[in-house]
């Protein structure tokens, strides 16, 4: 988000808090990528805001909410707020509960419990989403347009998409049981707190089978979630390393070196798929 467009979110979010009687004098970047995530203080609020025509605050909201009532692993929102989304100007923001981060990391089995917690709470809720493969048409939508990704070369160009459809295809095509997911419990979305970890950021939420969740947790949490298909599970790896690969040739992608990261995992996906 451009500096400007960061100084109105702040102001937006102050201005929510201090709606409900909160005390928020300032506000500070947490996090800025396709949304904003801002720590509200003295009231210690966490203030997420997206672009309007994301869509997807209402989505988040509902589903954390639901998996709160059946005990899933999820941040909650704040408490004191109404917990709605909040449209002001061309903004989505909504409140949620700031968490200390404990002094300790989240192990691989503790990961894996708390994965397996989530997927319990999700399995039986009806909400709408996409399958996993709309996320892979997307990566291969990028593969398709030179003029979104105008430095990717011809023969990487193929090589990606080709491998993209083979493990659509592959995976697609075993048949394996499938509930809503995460969509992306890497680290990055799963906080260490003081009351256990707590995952957040379910705008990538999707259909499939688990292991494509996993396929995202560092290698050693699958040793510790019973059940898996080896082999699924190593297609699922190949596949979400292709699927990031192809987002960072995006031109419009912010990801620091974003570029360096995406020749790095070209090198791992063609080890993979000798």
């Amino acid at each position: 988000m451009d500096s400007s467009s960061q100084v109105r979110a702040q102001d937006a979010a102050m201005s929510i808090a201090r709606s409900f009687g909160l005390a928020a004098e300032t506000a500070t970047v947490l996090h800025d990528s396709n949304k904003l995530t801002l720590r509200l203080l003295p009231c210690d609020s966490l203030a997420r805001v997206a672009p309007a025509f994301h869509r997807i605050a209402r989505f988040e909201i509902d589903l954390a909410r639901r998996l709160g009532e059946v005990g899933a692993p999820v941040a909650a929102l704040d408490p004191r707020v109404e917990p709605r989304v909040f449209e002001v100007e061309d903004f989505e923001i909504s409140l949620w509960t700031h968490y200390e981060t404990a002094a300790r990391e989240i192990g691989p089995r503790e990961y894996a419990d708390a994965l397996q917690a989530l997927h319990a709470g999700m399995r039986d809720l009806d909400v709408p989403t996409p399958h996993f493969t709309d996320r892979v048409d997307e990566a291969l939508a990028l593969a398709d347009d030179r003029e979104r990704t105008p430095d990717l070369a011809d023969p990487d160009r193929r090589f990606l998409g080709d491998t993209l459809r083979e493990l659509r295809n592959s995976i697609t095509e075993r048949g394996a049981a499938e509930q809503l997911l995460h969509g992306e419990p890497h680290p990055g979305n799963l906080l260490a707190t003081e009351h256990g970890p707590k995952f957040i950021d379910f705008e990538t939420c999707c259909r499939g089978p688990v292991e494509f969740d996993l396929a995202h947790a560092p290698d050693a949490v699958a040793e510790h979630y019973p059940g898996l298909d080896p082999e699924l599970l190593r297609d699922c790896r190949a596949l979400m390393l292709a699927m990031i690969t192809m987002w960072r040739w995006d031109r419009g992608d912010e990801l620091p070196n974003g570029r360096a990261l995406a020749a790095e995992w070209l090198g791992r996906i063609r080890s993979m798929r000798d």
